[in-house]
C-alpha cells in the first residue's frame, strides 16, 4: 500500500486491538495457546460528517471512538481469554455487547472518570487549600492533584497480576506499531529491538489534556462571574463549565499528539513529549516473545482488512 496507513491500538486481556482507518482487529491468546482474532471493518463518523475532521475536533471524535471500539475489544477478548470449563463452549460465539449495555458502561466509567480526575481535584483544591478559580495558582494545584490522582490510579491497579500482563501487552503494541512505522517486516527479531514507549500513547494523552486544561482554565476563569454565594452551588457550576470544555481541550491534546508522533526528533515536541513517556513507563512492561506474536497477528490482519477495503474502493471508483 503506498499510502502511509496509521494504526492505533490498545491492549486488551491476554491480547491486543490494532485499528488502521478502515478495519479493526484483536488478536487473543486463548488458555490453549491458540491465538484467535475479531477483525471487522471499521468506519469512522467524519466519513459521514467530514467536518469532524477539522483539527481540534477530531481529537474528540477519535477520544469517543476509541472508548467504543477499546469496549468491544475487551468484551472479545474477556470471553476469550476465558477457560473453556469457566466459560462458554468452544464452538459457542462470544456475545457483543448491546448497545444499551454499551452505552451504561461508558456513562458509568466516564461519570467515575469525571467525579475522581475533575471534581474531587477541584473541590480539594477550592475547599481545603482555599484558593480562587480566578488565580493560575488554583488551576496549577489543581492539574498537579488531577497528576498524583492518575499515577496513584495507575500504581494501584498494577497490583493486580492481570493488569500487570496488560500492560505487557502494552508494551507489545508499541513495538509492533514502532516496528510497522519504521518499514520493517513483523518479526520478532524486527519488533523486539523497539522500544515500549511511544508519543502517541493515551497515557500521554491524558498529560496533554491536564497541561492543556490549566491554561484554559487559568484564561477563562478570571472572566467569570460568581455564580452564587453559596460555596457549594458556585464550585458547582464552575464544575460543570468545566466539562464542555474537555471536548476541545480533547482537541486540542490530539492535535499535540499528533505532531509529537509526526516530529519525534524536533527538540520542543520531544521536550514536550517527555512527561507522557516517563508515565508510560507505569503502564506498559516489556513483553514476552508470545505477546509480541499476539501484536504482530493484530496488525497483518488489521492490514489484511484495510487492503481488502482500499482494492474495492480502487475498484468502484477506478
Amino acid at each position: 500500500m503506498e499510502e502511509k496507513i496509521h494504526l492505533g491500538g490498545q491492549a486488551v486481556i491476554e491480547g491486543v486491538m490494532m485499528r488502521s482507518p478502515h478495519a479493526m482487529a484483536t488478536a487473543v491468546r486463548k488458555p490453549s495457546g491458540e491465538i484467535v482474532v475479531d477483525e471487522r471493518p471499521w468506519h469512522s463518523i467524519w466519513n459521514r460528517f467530514t467536518f469532524l475532521r477539522w483539527p481540534f475536533l477530531r481529537g474528540a471524535v477519535v477520544l469517543v471512538e476509541s472508548l467504543v471500539n477499546g469496549l468491544q475489544a475487551l468484551n472479545f477478548s474477556a470471553n476469550a481469554a476465558l477457560p473453556e470449563e469457566a466459560g462458554r463452549a468452544e464452538n459457542q460465539p462470544a456475545e457483543e455487547l448491546s448497545p444499551w449495555a454499551m452505552a451504561t458502561t461508558m456513562t458509568v466509567a466516564f461519570g467515575l472518570a469525571l467525579l475522581l480526575f475533575v471534581a474531587l481535584p477541584h473541590y480539594l483544591t477550592a475547599k481545603s487549600l482555599g484558593l480562587s478559580p480566578r488565580s493560575f495558582a488554583f488551576h496549577l494545584v489543581d492539574g498537579l492533584i488531577k497528576v498524583l490522582f492518575l499515577v496513584l490510579y495507575i500504581l494501584g491497579i498494577s497490583l493486580v497480576k492481570d493488569i500487570r500482563r496488560v500492560f505487557m501487552y502494552h508494551g507489545a503494541e508499541h513495538k509492533a506499531i514502532f516496528a510497522f512505522e519504521a518499514g520493517e517486516s513483523l518479526t520478532l527479531e524486527h519488533v523486539q529491538k523497539h522500544s515500549t514507549l511511544h508519543p502517541r500513547c493515551g497515557t500521554a494523552f491524558l498529560l496533554f489534556v491536564v497541561v492543556v486544561g490549566i491554561i484554559i482554565f487559568a484564561a477563562l476563569f478570571p472572566f467569570l462571574p460568581r455564580f452564587s454565594q453559596n460555596f457549594w452551588l458556585n464550585n458547582l457550576a464552575q464544575i460543570g463549565i468545566k466539562l464542555p470544555l474537555l471536548f476541545p481541550i480533547a482537541g486540542i491534546s490530539y492535535e499535540f499528539i499528533k505532531l509529537a508522533g509526526k516530529r519525534p526528533d524536533h527538540p520542543l515536541l520531544k521536550l514536550a513529549a517527555a512527561p507522557g513517556l516517563l508515565l508510560q513507563r507505569l503502564t506498559t512492561r516489556e513483553p514476552t516473545p508470545d505477546q509480541m506474536e499476539v501484536a504482530i497477528r493484530a496488525i497483518e490482519r488489521a492490514l489484511v482488512l484495510e487492503g481488502a477495503h482500499r482494492d474495492t474502493h480502487e475498484r468502484l471508483v477506478g
